[in-house]
């Protein structure tokens, strides 16, 4: 099976403890896929894919999950530039009062919004999801370049559940989510993976790519016995070696720098620059990991066209496109499709643990 991530690694441990041996492929040099963190040169953990935040409504992912680790409360808050001012995101009524110097209350908040949204009917793209719900005046300060250099496409280009995850309060709530477990990994999620994958029925391959070794890695194993079955966690279209055209995904750069005399860079983990600069966040990972350090370290993320695969892009005009390779891969023999990359779909981690347990309990029959 491919990946020592979150999908492969949830798969591969389930599977091990029904009684199955499991080979588990990854090119990179390191387990946790992309919520890999180390510690830098300068001793600060940092997450080296950007930050990954755990939180669930699922009891059963938070159970399985604790097994690997012990947790560290932590309620991620989020602040996002407008006009060189920091305001609360999601926008809630803080956010309003500070914006447009008012004194709402909650029920005053509610009739700002329900004054200011625009109709739209049917609502079928983001950007009738964000003008449906706040107006065109804080669509435009909040998210439309937002969008813009995330997608690389307009919001009319998206589909409207990227923007429906993206709450509007009425109340000063300010943490970016509200689920009842919000916790980081203690000592990070490398170290949880690997706790995931320790088990003497999982044989760990790091450094190799499976599809480039595919033939052979289907045709025998080390004993010259076949391999029953395949979890897959790589990009959708390349498993079939793009026959119906490349699907479109999302790469993101990323500049790590460290601050030797700064204890503290910003206010909260994570501030959104949607209006300046070619970078969309800026992460500060003291916050994250309540980490005890002189100095500071700091991510800056910008996304790209070309590059690893980290998002796939729920444009509408590509939807035809990943829905033929969809309906490819439910007729694949032997084979499980799992995770962001391999169905084409934007999980949270949380929901990438869910679908695995999900996918192992099939496969083993418990």
């Amino acid at each position: 099976m491919g990946g020592a991530g979150g999908p492969g690694a949830t798969t591969a441990r389930a599977l091990a403890e029904a009684g199955r041996t499991v080979r588990v492929i990854d090119k990179r040099l390191h387990v946790a896929g992309n919520a890999y963190d180390e510690y830098d040169a300068h001793g600060v953990l940092i997450h080296r894919y950007g930050p990954h935040i755990f939180h669930t409504k699922d009891e059963q992912v938070f159970d399985f999950l604790s097994r690997f680790t012990e947790w560290r409360p932590y309620e991620h808050r989020v602040r996002s530039v407008v006009n060189g001012v920091a305001y609360p995101f999601p926008i809630n009524r803080d956010t309003l009062n500070r914006l447009y110097g008012l004194n709402l209350d909650e029920a005053g908040a509610a009739a700002f919004f329900a004054r200011v949204r625009e109709a739209r009917d049917p609502i079928r793209t983001s950007e009738d999801v964000v003008l449906a719900s706040v107006g065109r005046d804080l669509y435009e300060k909040f998210f439309l370049n937002y969008t813009r250099k995330q997608w690389g496409l307009e919001p009319s280009q998206l589909k409207a559940g990227v923007a429906a995850r993206i709450p509007v309060r009425t109340d000063t709530d300010d943490r970016y989510f509200t689920d009842p477990f919000q916790t980081m990994p203690l000592r990070g999620y490398t170290k949880m993976f690997a706790a995931m994958l320790d088990h003497p029925n999982i044989e760990l391959k790091l450094g190799m790519d499976f599809l480039a070794q595919r033939e052979a890695l289907l045709d025998r194993t080390a004993n010259g016995g076949k391999i029953p079955h395949v979890v897959y966690t790589g990009p959708l279209d390349a498993w079939f070696d793009h026959c119906y055209g490349r699907l479109p995904y999302r790469s993101l750069r990323f500049e790590h720098e460290h601050l030797p005399h700064t204890a503290r860079y910003q206010e909260v983990g994570t501030v959104n620059y949607p209006n300046e600069h070619a970078y969309t966040r800026i992460t500060e990972y003291k916050h994250l990991t309540g980490q005890t350090h002189a100095g500071t370290s700091i991510t800056r993320e910008y996304p790209v066209a070309e590059g690893e695969p980290y998002y796939p892009i729920p444009g509408t005009d590509n939807e035809a496109l990943s829905q033929r390779y969809l309906s490819r891969a439910a007729k694949e023999q032997g084979v499980t499709f799992i995770g962001r990359l391999a169905e084409y779909r934007y999980y949270n981690m949380d929901q990438v643990v869910a679908a695995a347990l999900a996918a192992a309990g099939k496969l083993s029959g418990k």
